[in-house]
């Protein structure tokens, strides 16, 4: 009978069923493993599924019967893969399951700063509407996402699905491929200082590598317009965070929305921890993927992968 390990399943949320993979075999769940934890819970793991623990000589060196690793994530980077080769493990991970919750989340992002909803909301809490001499308050300006120039950084299947979005409110979509493999016939292709000095909303939807490591910094901000709108549910190092805060300080942009961070959970030295102006920076603990669908959904493929890899 298999085994299967699950090592960190709080990373996936408590509220997901997980019954489904007790037809492979014994299931043993574990909320966090450390890498010396890992280590012992392996021993006679079968298969183990995964998010953020570290697979590799140290963690599996004594796992003998072990045959499959699942993450349940796109990214791999914690992933020794060589030595998995080497055992002869096979490894699967999983993407395109939070397409559709990532893109929501952009807007979600977008519209709570476009549109001061904070400013609004602690408006009308505060009680100051209450008997208020009119029926609008007009202090925040805002204007309306169409006719604005939208730029995407990274043209995968989020960005093309923002892209879409974004077409449907009216926007002039433009995006910078990061990698230089992904092109459109649809939106126009442009360098990254024309999109960075003609947008006012940039988003990111890149991954994080070579290309994108720190891609915006202080330079990158001073091309901007001062009354842009920043929004990164990409990776939280393609933006250096002290220059992001120096820019939001001193207006070189308007506001930013990012659901990324540098370390994560944040650290206590995030230069960005001390801005308090929810009209100028929100920011969302990593919880663009984490619709309830698109947890389902990368359970499901998780459990079709090990289904497929033992039917084989």
């Amino acid at each position: 009978m298999m085994k299967i390990v699950f090592l960190d399943r709080k990373t996936i949320g408590e509220d997901i069923d997980l019954s489904a993979f007790n037809e492979f075999g014994e299931v043993v769940i574990y909320d966090y493993s450390t890498v010396e934890e890992a280590a012992e819970r392996t021993v006679d793991a079968d298969i183990i599924i995964l998010n953020k623990v570290p697979v590799n000589e140290q963690t599996i060196k004594n796992a003998k019967n072990l045959k499959l690793v699942c993450v349940t994530a796109t990214g791999t980077n914690n992933l020794a893969k060589e030595y998995l080769a080497k055992r002869g493990i096979a490894w699967r991970n999983v993407a395109g399951y939070s397409t559709e919750a990532v893109a929501q989340h952009t807007f979600s992002l977008v519209f709570y700063l476009m549109e001061h909803l904070s400013y609004y909301d602690n408006y009308v809490k505060s009680e100051r509407y209450v008997n208020d001499k009119m029926f609008t308050h007009f202090e925040m300006h805002f204007n309306e996402i169409a006719g604005k120039t939208w730029g995407i950084i990274g043209l995968g299947a989020i960005g093309q699905r923002v892209a879409e979005i974004a077409t449907c409110f009216g926007a002039n979509v433009i995006y910078y491929s990061t990698s230089g493999k992904n092109h459109s016939d649809i939106y126009t292709e442009v360098d990254l200082d024309t999109l960075l000095s003609t947008s006012d909303i940039v988003s990111i939807h890149a991954p994080l590598d070579e290309n994108t490591l720190h891609l915006m910094d202080a330079t990158a901000f001073t091309k901007m317009k001062n009354t842009a709108i920043l929004i990164n549910v990409g990776r939280g190092p393609i933006i250096v965070e002290k220059d992001l805060a120096d820019a939001l300080n001193s207006n070189k942009i308007s506001a930013a929305g990012i659901d990324v961070l540098d370390v994560e959970p944040m650290a206590d030295t995030n230069p960005l921890k001390n801005i308090k102006d929810s009209n100028k920076l929100i920011i969302t603990p990593h919880i663009a993927w984490a619709a309830v669908e698109a947890r389902e959904r990368l359970m499901q493929i998780i459990y079709s992968q090990i289904k497929e890899y033992l039917d084989k």
